[in-house]
């Protein structure tokens, strides 16, 4: 089997430098604006922070990866392909996009800057991905995460493109680049503003002991004292529903799919990603690190058992999944 990359999240330059220190083999980063999905205040890079990360992390063999991942607004695409230009006269390894007149751009204005497929393409069968790597020359396409490891397998038998999966972070109930309901509560999306339950529109409320969370004025749930309180998104949110209150979307967990490492190898995947801009340095330390450990120990032909519960306490309200990977409602 060929060595795993680990591609782990840069919100901020110390949170690429903490990640390749850590192990990464690549980073992805974004602009500081709404071309990417994680367009939240203090994170990201200004175009010259970019072009010195940049020559930093390839001073130590590490590559970086710019995610310009949402969709261009009418009348607003310049931002795009400035964002796409700010990339290459970086030295970007690789631009990941989703839109596909921006994949259009990049393809024409740098003929050679590497192109990856974002998860924001959903692309998960094989005549998309022949499409997309036939019409725009991309070369890597990030999986959705619906997909188990049987299928990513069986997909990469018959694709002549690199594949990466998503194996640790937040998960979406929506297939990817399809999600209305943060624009619907707040007025932004992922899609277009580049931000899923924007903070500004964040509250907590403490009442006699109970946390109650809010979007937008929306209550989206209420938490008893030492119950684990994650961050309020709608489709986490837990209502009441004929006389249940119940998480009527999706549960708030998290995905850890490290004990599926060998599955994933086996499957043929290239990259594995850890999911998390939005975090901080000492979050993406410990998580490269975790998974840099067990990866090596695949290379090794050991076991990833012991590194498996490394990171249970970084999970989204105290718990974890493996999933669309086993796909056990089927």
């Amino acid at each position: 089997m060929a060595r795993i990359e680990l591609v782990c999240p840069a919100g901020s330059p110390a949170m690429l430098r903490a990640a390749i220190e850590a192990g990464a083999d690549s980073v992805y980063c974004g602009l500081r604006d709404e071309t990417n999905a994680r367009n939240f205040p203090g994170l990201n890079f200004s175009p010259q922070e970019l072009k010195d990360a940049a020559d930093w992390a390839h001073g130590r063999g590490a590559k970086v990866l710019v995610a310009i991942n949402t969709f261009a607004r009418v009348g607003a695409v310049d931002t795009w392909r400035a964002s796409v230009d700010a990339a290459a006269r970086a030295g970007a390894d690789a631009v990941i996009v989703a839109d596909l007149g921006i994949l259009a751009y990049a393809r024409d204005a740098h003929p050679d800057l590497r192109l990856h497929l974002s998860v924001q393409a959903a692309a998960g069968s094989v005549d998309s991905i022949d499409y997309y790597a036939k019409t725009y020359g991309v070369r890597r396409v990030v999986l959705p995460r619906v997909l188990s490891a049987p299928e990513i397998a069986a997909l990469n038998r018959q694709i002549s493109v690199e594949t990466e999966a998503f194996v640790f972070g937040g998960l979406c109930v929506m297939a990817e680049g399809r999600c209305a309901l943060s624009s619907y509560a707040t007025g932004r999306s992922p899609n277009l503003s580049g931000v899923c339950s924007p903070p500004e529109a964040v509250a907590f409320e403490d009442h006699q002991g109970q946390l109650t969370s809010r979007l937008a004025g929306f209550t989206l749930d209420r938490f008893e004292a030492g119950e684990a309180a994650g961050y309020p998104t709608l489709c986490k949110g837990r209502f009441q529903a004929g006389g249940e209150a119940s998480y009527l979307f999706e549960e708030p967990t998290s995905l850890n799919a490290m004990g599926l490492l060998a599955d994933l190898a086996k499957a043929g995947v290239t990259a594995v990603k850890i999911e998390g801009r939005q975090r901080g340095k000492a979050y993406v330390a410990r998580v490269a690190a975790a998974f840099r450990a067990a990866l090596d120990a695949l290379d090794r032909g050991e076991s990833t058992q012991p590194y498996e519960r490394l990171l249970s306490s970084l999970a989204e309200g105290g718990r974890e999944t493996a999933g669309a990977y086993r796909k056990t409602w089927r």
